[in-house]
């Protein structure tokens, strides 16, 4: 097990007195069987009232109301987090989906079809056309593979393909940008991974939450996207095309969603005086494990 401090600000600056509207905040990590949270502090200014419920992804959702003006709004998240998942190529895929290519269950096909439509921008014929084109110089039919490395494969392509870049601006390129760009965050990598993957069959969703490592690359100590497929047998299982690398214990999702725009970590409205700054601080560190109990 590995303890994670992980500690993100957010502050609003508006150039004069502003009414804020409802904030809805996606800053806690789901938790399971891998990931436990340990202590959780939420601190807002001005006062809000907070109301926390799931979405239909089962996302942990605070919504923040508001009274009075202010020109400036300030929300931290404190959390220390236990996460469990040491040993992320410890699963068995069903002996039917080991082989690509595989058909998912009657039964589970109802749930999973929603996640292996192409996004809405992809509809155009040129943008399914160059990422169709791409995917099959990673794999072409005829070709035996078993499922998990064709993932892999596609995974370590992408990676190799694009250089990560960060981008400031709101939103996500299209999968047919981020190809023929060559660059791109690591929202706009793991939305290239996800559609690649759906042109392939599977199933695939978007993920954002937190990365740590302990040296210095692209995504160290931040907030971090990536993508998981559904893998029968396996359930979700997340790739992390930015770094190249199967996601384990210092990956921690917060929210899912069959479209990245979905799961901003917040989003909220004002009326009033214009926005002036915002500022961003997100630092993940990790804790000692202490003893066990009664040691």
């Amino acid at each position: 097990m590995r303890r994670f401090r992980i500690l993100h600000l957010t502050t609003y600056t508006y150039t004069g007195a502003v009414q804020l509207g409802a904030h809805i905040l996606r800053l806690r990590p789901r938790e399971g069987h891998d990931v436990r949270i340990e202590t959780s502090t939420l601190t807002i200014q001005p006062a809000a009232t907070l109301r926390w419920h799931r979405d239909v992804e089962d996302n942990c959702l605070a919504t923040a109301s508001f009274h009075g003006t202010t020109d400036r709004l300030r929300i931290e998240s404190s959390l220390v987090i236990q996460h469990y998942d040491r040993v992320p190529l410890d699963f068995l895929v069903e002996v039917d989906a080991v082989a690509y290519p595989f058909r998912y269950a009657p039964n589970d096909r109802p749930l999973l079809d929603a996640y292996r439509d192409a996004a809405p921008a992809q509809a155009a014929a040129p943008s399914v056309c160059s990422l169709a084109r791409w995917v099959a110089t990673v794999w072409q039919p005829g070709e035996a593979i078993e499922s998990y490395a064709l993932l892999k494969r596609l995974n370590r392509s992408v990676h190799q393909l694009v250089t990560y870049r960060q981008r400031d601006e709101p939103g996500v390129q299209s999968a047919a940008d981020t190809l023929s760009l060559g660059c791109g965050s690591c929202r706009d990598i793991a939305f290239l991974f996800m559609e690649a993957a759906r042109v392939l069959g599977f199933a695939a969703r978007f993920v954002s939450g937190y990365s740590f490592t302990s040296q210095r690359p692209e995504e160290s100590g931040s907030t971090h996207a990536w993508a998981e497929v559904f893998l029968p047998g396996a359930g979700w299982k997340g790739f992390d095309p930015t770094l190249g690398a199967l996601v384990g214990d210092t990956h921690i999702p917060v929210a899912v969603a069959r479209r990245p725009e979905a799961i901003p970590p917040i989003a909220g409205s004002f009326r009033g005086a214009p926005l002036g700054a915002m500022e961003v601080g997100v630092w993940v560190t990790e804790l000692q494990v202490g003893p066990a109990p009664g040691l």
